[in-house]
């Protein structure tokens, strides 16, 4: 076999929040680390996805801006000086001595002691508009990393989940006009952030279908047309510089599917140590399932602490499973 490319302790298969702190907890423990993902900057679905909206639900913050999270996490995980393999794809996994070697899809290879899943939800890919075939970049976007971009705009919002309501949250103070079409007269999206969208005076249109986009995105001259009603009879044709399908998303875990674990609605079940049916591998964040898990990224912190003391004991028996409060360190 031939040799691989590095060796490091623990690789983390990705580098949203869960795998960032988990890379810094490695360096607490003294592990050394590598971090592959398939998106070219870390951060995961934080910074892919909403960058711009507020999270309230991680500890210490009552309010965070995503992308401030994230190059919070960032700078928190340097003090362990992880190795990032950015852009690249884990692809296949196989047993070595003591150790795991983890193919990516660049053909490089990585031996590793141990490997820590913080994979999230997988891949991931938007679900399309019909109607918007051949505008993506060109009028229509399907998430919005930088709010200032579409300033003065008319945005058309397509979409009835948390994603499309928070936009339009986000969007209305900066925005020429938003408006909000959903082919459903319910939302999914939580019902507190619908009232507040219909309180600020959003034009909500439910059972509504984008049929057409017409005109010229290079002159900012878009026309976005609606068949409303059980029998898509009433027709709306609102001007629009921006339209956001935010229609959900299609994940899967891809090669991770093949790499022996348990699988479970899209997860990766693990045990109380958060060790997967694969051994020297383990999982943490959205990723891992068990009974009673709640999917936040406050619980993905606990279990990264815990499948890094974890992985600790399993590369040195003699270590402590608690390695003692990080305020005692230094």
């Amino acid at each position: 076999m031939s040799q691989p490319d590095s060796e490091v302790d623990l690789l983390i298969i990705g580098a949203g929040p869960t795998g960032l702190f988990a890379a810094y907890y490695a360096g607490f423990r003294e592990l050394s680390t590598a971090i592959v993902d398939a998106l070219p900057e870390p951060g995961g679905q934080v910074t892919a996805m909403y960058p711009e909206k507020q999270i309230f639900d991680v500890a210490g913050f009552p309010s965070v801006r995503g992308r401030d999270l994230v190059e919070s996490l960032v700078e928190q995980a340097d003090q362990a000086k992880p190795r990032y393999l950015l852009g690249r794809q884990a692809r296949e996994l196989t047993d070595a001595d003591q150790a795991l070697l983890v193919t990516l899809d660049d053909g490089s290879v990585i031996r590793a002691r141990a490997v820590l899943l913080t994979a999230g939800i997988g891949e991931f890919r938007p679900r399309p508009l019909p109607a918007g075939d051949g505008w993506l970049g060109k009028g229509m976007v399907h998430f919005v990393p930088k709010l200032d971009e579409h300033t003065d705009k008319d945005v058309v919002i397509v979409g009835g989940g948390d994603s499309a309501l928070d936009w339009a949250l986000a969007m209305h103070p900066i925005a020429a006009s938003v408006t909000l079409v959903h082919r459903r007269a319910k939302f999914r999206a939580l019902p507190a952030t619908v009232r507040q969208v219909s309180e600020l005076g959003v034009p909500i249109i439910t059972d509504g279908e984008v049929t057409e986009l017409r005109g010229n995105a290079a002159l900012d001259e878009v026309e976005v047309t609606v068949q409303r009603g059980p029998d898509k009879g009433k027709v709306h044709v609102l001007p629009a510089q921006t339209v956001v399908a935010a229609l959900g998303f299609i994940a899967d875990l891809g090669p991770l599917e093949n790499w022996g674990l348990e699988i479970d609605h899209r997860a990766v079940r693990v045990d109380t140590t958060m060790r997967t049916a694969r051994e020297r591998v383990y999982a943490a964040g959205d990723v891992a399932q068990y009974e009673g898990k709640v999917k936040l990224i406050a619980t993905g912190f606990g279990e990264a602490a815990t499948a890094v003391n974890n992985i600790a004991v399993l590369l040195d028996p003699d270590a402590h499973l608690f390695p003692g409060h990080s305020s005692n360190a230094g």
